[in-house]
């Protein structure tokens, strides 16, 4: 699920979720909800022949155009690399560009890094680079990313190691996404093989670990690559075996049986065990998360901004976080996460206490059903068991959604078919709500608010306000972060106002490691950095 970004993204060891008000909550039912965010694990200290690591789904593919969402992007980030490196301090870096140019505000201009091997020994060029960026515009290939490429002209090779990006305006964004799967570098020769990203083709990229082999519906194998080009990332351990646990019980019994050594994104109704495990340790880590409603289809009841804003009101958001994330959260205010804020963190702060409380008041939210002539109508919400979260606050909302005056009907969705809902519109015919775990990659909130521009791939429900497409194109064109963030601070303020996405909370990043492993990233970083060349042995 993004949820896709579960899908389908990172403040990470300068932000933490709590970064409102502290690293602990506890819920106003009296219910003790305390947790305290760990910015990183202490550095490994030795080698470690094998590492099992646990997966909530199979990815469908590994070809980096469809990386949208946890499953493939936890395998993907030892895997691939991108043009740039975002870091779990939330800075980018360089990564397989050694430089990046903005030499005016309709061009970015890429300097190759030298002496980069593939994992088939090819040696990585501009032409690589080309044939990888090109492979998200290519209609046939449908890439998941495109919403990155919208303002590009064209992409081409200037130099021997340069590759040049000419755009239609400014885009300081698309930078910050060259971190991201959006900046994903492949080997021109690989993509052209049918079937590229499959477990018979595979992927052949230049990260410290190579694709091993892949056992559909068992587990996704890989092996360090003796080649990698950055030392300070050389590899602790020699293989790591991604295991598929779809179920959240099974996934975290392997946890505590010390049957697999870890995972992300652990399901909530596992805290309290994994808290107390003599197998090791769980951890609260920085996110840019925030657990969303999307309204998908604003043709229908919830197309009255009134109705939105009615059934935002009627949510009991300290119940839902009891029940749905184990009370391991707090209440969100916007439907971008504070933590996403890395370009401005302590501007963020202020942004967001300025934003409107989302108190719960049924009374009047029923009121304003009434005004909007929507007593009696029908809203559909999609709901799975692919995580527990999902049906939990599929049943809040019918809940509160029927005691305001609405008709909530719950429509079931396989789990393999809920990814799909933030992929093909198709996929979303008859629901007008989705539950989202949404995440940014970058750390510019820009990336959540500009999905919302009028034909964005992710803007789901078809939202328009020629105000707000203005504001996107102003902020896209500041290289000043502070004042872009200025200019964010606005959209956020709109789609509030607008309720384009009902807000319900920011969950930190989670993670469990087994008590002889240390190094990996606590934060949500795991998505974009190669967080497995940092295991290692903790004794």
């Amino acid at each position: 699920m993004r949820t896709s970004r579960l899908v389908a993204a990172t403040t990470l060891l300068a932000l933490a979720v709590s970064a409102c008000g502290g690293a602990t909550s506890t819920d106003k039912n009296g219910g003790s909800a305390a947790f305290e965010i760990t910015e990183d694990t202490p550095p490994a200290k030795g080698p470690v022949d094998s590492v099992t690591w646990s997966l909530n789904a199979e990815p469908q593919s590994l070809d980096y155009a469809y990386a949208f969402d946890y499953h493939p992007n936890t395998v993907l980030a030892n895997v691939c690399e991108q043009l740039m490196r975002i870091t779990p301090d939330l800075k980018v870096d360089p990564g397989l560009a050694s430089a990046a140019a903005n030499p005016d505000p309709k061009r970015w201009v890429y300097t190759i890094r030298p002496n980069v091997k593939f994992h088939d020994g090819s040696t990585l060029t501009a032409d690589d680079v080309v044939a990888s960026m090109r492979h998200h515009l290519d209609p046939k290939v449908g890439s998941y990313w495109v919403s990155v490429y919208r303002n590009v002209d064209k992409v081409e090779k200037t130099g021997p190691m340069e590759v040049t990006v000419h755009l239609k305006k400014p885009d300081q964004l698309f930078n910050e996404s060259m971190g991201t799967s959006a900046g994903t570098i492949e080997s021109a020769a690989w993509l052209t093989k049918e079937g590229y990203g499959t477990p018979d083709v595979g992927v052949n990229c230049t990260g410290p670990f190579s694709l091993d082999s892949w056992q559909k519906g068992q587990s996704i194998n890989l092996k360090k690559f003796d080649g990698y080009w950055d030392p300070s990332l050389a590899p602790k351990v020699n293989t790591i075996k991604n295991v598929f646990i779809s179920d959240p019980a099974a996934r975290v019994n392997a946890l505590l049986a010390g049957e697999v050594d870890g995972g992300y994104l652990l399901p909530p109704t596992g805290f309290p065990k994994l808290r107390t495990a003599g197998t090791g340790t769980l951890y609260f880590g920085p996110n840019t998360t925030a657990v969303n409603l999307i309204p998908t289809n604003l043709k229908g009841t919830l197309g009255d901004v009134k109705v939105r804003r009615a059934l935002s009101m009627a949510l009991d958001r300290d119940g839902i976080i009891k029940a749905a994330a184990g009370g391991v959260a707090t209440p969100a205010k916007a439907p971008g996460a504070i933590g996403a804020w890395g370009i401005a963190p302590e501007a963020a702060k202020e942004y967001y206490a300025k934003l409107p409380d989302l108190t719960r008041d049924v009374a009047g939210a029923k009121k304003l059903v009434e005004e909007a002539g929507a007593t009696g109508k029908k809203v559909v919400i999609a709901t799975s068991t692919l995580s527990p979260e999902i049906g939990v606050i599929a049943n809040a909302v019918q809940s509160a959604g029927q005691a305001i005056g609405l008709q909530v009907e719950l429509k079931a969705v396989a789990p393999e078919a809920y990814t799909a809902l933030f992929s093909d519109p198709k996929a979303r015919e008859g629901i007008d709500l989705v539950m989202t775990i949404w995440y940014d990659n970058t750390p510019d909130p820009l990336e959540f608010y500009g999905i919302l521009e009028t034909g964005d791939f992710s803007n789901y429900g078809g939202y328009s306000n020629p105000e707000y497409d203005a504001l996107v194109d102003e902020a896209n064109a500041q290289a000043d972060p502070a004042a872009r963030a200025a200019t964010v601070a606005k959209l956020q303020e709109i789609a509030v106002r607008d309720v384009v996405w009902i807000p319900l909370y920011e969950p930190p990043q989670s993670m469990f490691l087994n008590k002889r492993l240390t190094g990996a990233p606590t934060s949500i970083s795991q998505l974009v950095y190669p967080w497995a060349a940092r295991l290692g042995s903790a004794g």
